[in-house]
């Protein structure tokens, strides 16, 4: 017990002090030799935000994977599929009315359906065999992409926002100070900021859904122990059928959210489904705040690897997936809620 106390006590040391250090480093003018050492703090600043943007990005999509692969147990190798699913018919809505709003609650509630059909037809008569789950899913996602690349053809489509969300906006971080003493301060795309904020709510209501409501502690309870949860009278496969909607749509609503930050293309079904698998392996099955911590050290790792050093930077998030595997095999925060 003493063994495990001291252990964490370090780890938050050490994780304060890299906290402390990348605080000085965003808030100071940084002095020459840093500058010979990592460039323009504007390059450095801006890197940091895209990666913790595109961390939260990461978590809107792993977020709805880790409900259905870390509580569920079912391995839905289709969950790209849904992603760019709900970016196709989110974008079909919100041009063809003018509403990106209302685009996004479609696709969050159309690819919400497609779950609950893939949940009742598929993975209710494959409970507890993840073989046979993910090569059905496989070919689920084979044939999906091959259909919306003949009805969307391989056309990169990008969504019109509101204006609001148009532009950049200053931050309160200094990037120079002009020799008039005039400081200079960074400036960000407002979208991008939106996405964070949304991805943290979604977290918060996540959690607190799954840890703090009737329906989270059923969800949870049927995961553990399904015979027991139905001998209370639930009705657990509506339950999973539930949650199985709720991760799907989820994957739609994010479709919408990272379609409008980037583009909507062929390809990013499997871009996003190996970004939602090496994100819930890190953080740990069925954890919310495993796929959030999980999310943002891919999406820095992904961002600064691509800025720092872009020959190497494909291969680092797959080598923190395998230090995590080989430190920690059940994920970060694997095994807690």
């Amino acid at each position: 017990m003493k063994n495990f106390a001291e252990r964490h006590t370090f780890w938050a040391i050490v994780i304060l002090l890299i906290a402390a250090i990348f605080l000085w480093m965003i808030f100071t003018v940084w002095p020459d030799w840093l500058v010979d050492a990592m460039g323009r703090k504007k390059t450095f600043v801006n890197t940091l935000l895209n990666g913790i943007t595109l961390g939260g990005l990461y978590f809107l999509v792993a977020s709805g994977f880790t409900l259905i692969f870390g509580l569920m147990r079912n391995v839905n190798l289709a969950h790209g599929s849904m992603y760019l699913l709900g970016a196709y018919i989110g974008y079909e809505v919100a041009d063809r009315t003018g509403n990106w709003f209302l685009g996004l609650a479609v696709a969050f509630i159309a690819v919400a359906i497609s779950g609950i059909l893939l949940q009742i037809l598929i993975f209710r008569r494959m409970a507890g065999d993840d073989l046979r789950q993910t090569l059905v899913t496989i070919g689920i996602s084979i044939i999906a992409a091959d259909a919306m690349l003949a009805i969307w053809t391989g056309t990169t489509y990008q969504f019109s926002p509101p204006d609001w969300l148009f532009g950049a906006t200053s931050l309160p971080i200094i990037s120079v100070i002009r020799s008039s003493g005039t400081a200079v301060y960074i400036t960000y795309p407002v979208y991008r900021l939106v996405v964070l904020a949304v991805a943290v709510a979604v977290g918060v209501g996540l959690w607190i859904f799954l840890n703090r409501t009737r329906i989270g502690m059923m969800i949870r309870a049927g995961v553990n122990d399904r015979d027991m949860l139905a001998a209370t009278g639930v009705n657990v496969q509506l339950v999973f059928v539930l949650v199985f909607a709720i991760g799907a749509g989820l994957a739609g609503f994010a479709g919408v959210i990272g379609g409008t930050a980037l583009s909507v293309a062929p390809g990013e079904d499997v871009r996003y489904l190996l970004a939602s698998l090496v994100v819930v392996i890190v953080g740990g099955l069925g954890s919310i705040v495993g796929a959030a911590i999980g999310a943002l050290i891919i999406g820095l790792a992904e961002q600064f690897g691509l800025a720092y050093f872009p020959t190497y930077g494909v291969v680092l998030t797959f080598l923190i997936m395998v230090v995590v595997l080989a430190v920690r095999p059940q994920g970060l925060m694997g095994g807690r809620q």
